[in-house]
């Protein structure tokens, strides 16, 4: 007996492994229109938003998602590197899918795969090509950056979880740790040997604006996080920011990015912000920001905050990974 269920068990991890993992079950339904209230008290808490990959120990999530959002997860690329119909980005879906016995939530991107192509005929093949790109250069006056004392460690896959911290996926599937702050109202991501980054709403400026701070930041790791941002404000017109400076180390820097920048981020999740004000976390407590009809002179833009730092963004041509979408249904086969 022992024997037989060492080898069924050396079996189901043999599957996984080949990727031939799938979800036990799987129910795919039209999204419904948002609760802004939910979405608003979500916000404020820092707790679990009502939208995108939510990833537990037996079953995951897919909430309020685009056919292709859901294909950025599955096959672990970056929104600019999928190519297909407009469409993919137009129809949302909710997925709820339980594990099957053996599985991991490192198997979930692998068994979403899975379900798409069972269930929504999805078909794809990679492709490099030459494409728009934007180079971070060093600007006219040279960089203005302050070198770090310390150097970031790589994360222990290993090591566990601190209340309030996440594992998500980085760049190339590197692991990152996200974290919130309730209390001080902060979400920090931790890249590893690429650094840190953390931000929080200041409403008490005026206007209010995102402070943000980068901690022993390589500027590849600058690059990344830069390209997250740009892919959420300009959605699919969003580009890769590719560090072209050759400056090695680690460094700090500080600024305040324009909330109409994080306000865009939010709208392009499929958010609309009800009413003339919007309520968020100041320093732990909700406070009240009202939302200018107009863009406010609060904060930077993105390409203002790489000037501050002696650098610049320069439109380049570069090869480029691509996910190209053959073929997919709009509709998925009946649960």
């Amino acid at each position: 007996m022992t024997r037989m269920l060492f080898c069924v068990a050396l079996a189901t991890a043999t599957a996984f492994g080949q990727g031939n993992a799938a979800f036990e079950a799987a129910v795919i339904k039209p999204a419904a229109p948002l609760d802004n209230a939910k979405v608003m008290a979500a916000m404020q808490s820092g707790g679990q938003m009502p939208i995108g990959p939510h990833v537990g120990v037996n079953r995951a999530d897919y909430l309020y998602m685009t056919l292709k959002s859901l294909i950025v997860y599955a096959y672990q690329v970056k929104p600019y590197q999928v190519t297909g119909p407009v469409w993919l980005e137009q129809q949302r879906f909710d997925i709820i899918a339980k594990y099957p016995e053996g599985a991991t939530k490192d198997d979930a991107p692998k068994m979403l795969q899975s379900l798409l192509e069972e269930r929504f005929q999805l078909k794809v093949h990679k492709s490099i090509e030459e494409r728009p790109v934007l180079g971070l250069v060093i600007g006219r006056g040279g960089p203005k950056l302050q070198a770090s004392a310390d150097k970031p460690a790589p994360i222990d896959d290993n090591a566990p979880l601190r209340p309030g911290e996440r594992k998500v996926d980085g760049p190339g599937g590197h692991p990152m740790l996200v974290r919130t702050d309730v209390v001080h109202g902060a979400i920090t991501v931790n890249m590893g040997e690429q650094g840190r980054m953390s931000y929080k709403v200041d409403a008490k400026a005026t206007p209010p604006v995102i402070h943000i701070e980068l901690s022993m930041v390589t500027m590849t790791g600058f690059a990344s996080m830069m390209t997250q941002m740009l892919a959420q404000t300009a959605g699919s017109a969003g580009r890769q920011i590719v560090d072209m400076t050759k400056i090695e180390g680690n460094y700090e820097a500080s600024f305040d990015l324009s909330l109409d920048d994080m306000l865009a981020m939010v709208r392009n999740a499929g958010v609309e912000i009800p009413g003339s004000t919007l309520r968020l976390p100041a320093g732990g407590e909700a406070g009240s920001v009202p939302i200018a009809a107009e863009p406010s002179d609060g904060g930077l833009s993105l390409a203002d905050a790489v000037r501050s730092m002696g650098l610049r963004l320069e439109s380049r041509r570069a090869p480029v990974e691509l996910l190209v979408v053959d073929h997919a249904e709009k509709r998925p086969t009946e649960n």
